[in-house]
């Protein structure tokens, strides 16, 4: 917005029913996604165990207690992650999962830089973002929390 309170205009305005009509779907299909990616880190995080989550990630980074950090993301990781999927209370998880992530930049990936490939902090700078995002908006049409009628 450009703060005269008008929208932009379309260069093609056919395009307005497109857009409106598919923002939902596209809104959960980024819930989907960015919950199932949260999910397979989860689930990598468990078969690791929580031992060595906790000594190789968590204490060696400054995190302490370790044990309970790493419990924390190993919950926040599949439950927290299948909630955002489902759109099932949707708000707590996604704040929780964007102040995990908040954590993880400052804590472990951001004195490594940008590049994720060098264990920067690119990609949970935006799965963090995206977190906020969702906390903020909330399941949306296509959710268990507009199934229910009840959200945070």
């Amino acid at each position: 917005m450009n703060g005269t309170g008008s929208e932009t205009k379309l260069i093609w305005p056919g395009l307005r029913g497109f857009y409106d009509s598919f923002f939902e779907v596209a809104y959960a299909l980024m819930r989907v996604a960015i919950g199932y990616i949260l999910l397979m880190h989860g689930i990598g995080k468990i078969h690791a165990g929580a031992g060595v989550i906790a000594a190789n990630i968590m204490a060696k980074n400054g995190l302490e207690p370790a044990l309970g950090f790493a419990y924390a993301a190993m919950l926040l990781e599949t439950v927290g992650a299948v909630c955002v999927i489902l759109g099932a209370f949707t708000r707590f998880f996604a704040a929780a999962l964007a102040i995990e992530m908040g954590i993880a930049f400052l804590v472990v990936h951001f004195p490594k830089g940008f590049a994720a490939a060098q264990g920067g902090f690119e990609y949970v700078l935006l799965i963090g973002i995206v977190m906020l995002v969702i906390a903020i908006r909330g399941g949306g049409r296509y959710s268990v929390d507009r199934m229910i009628g009840r959200e945070l």
